[in-house]
């Protein structure tokens, strides 16, 4: 298993549940694809540089996992579609 960095940024106007919705969906999409969670930080609230979807602020979280590169297809497949999820970047940590 690979080592990876995710950084995801979810709407502002959620509240804290709905917050933690989102954040537990994807800690278990990759869990149930073989990836374990080494770190989850929840950034909270913050300004963006520009404007996305129509937001000026949005709800940042980074997750470092170990996993495969199936789950990174399949988490990056589903934060394509998550209406909530603002941006993402998924990098690859070097070992």
């Amino acid at each position: 298993m690979r080592a990876y960095e995710v950084m995801y940024i979810v709407r502002p106007e959620l509240d804290e549940e709905q917050n933690n919705a989102v954040i537990e969906k994807f800690k278990g999409l990759i869990e149930n694809n073989g990836g374990e969670i080494a770190k989850l930080d929840k950034w909270g609230k913050r300004k963006l540089a520009y404007e996305i979807k129509r937001s000026r602020e949005g709800f940042y979280v980074l997750m470092e996992f170990n996993g495969e590169a199936n789950a990174v297809a399949e988490l990056d497949r589903v934060f394509r579609i998550t209406d909530e999820v603002l941006k993402h970047l998924i990098i690859r940590e070097e070992e």
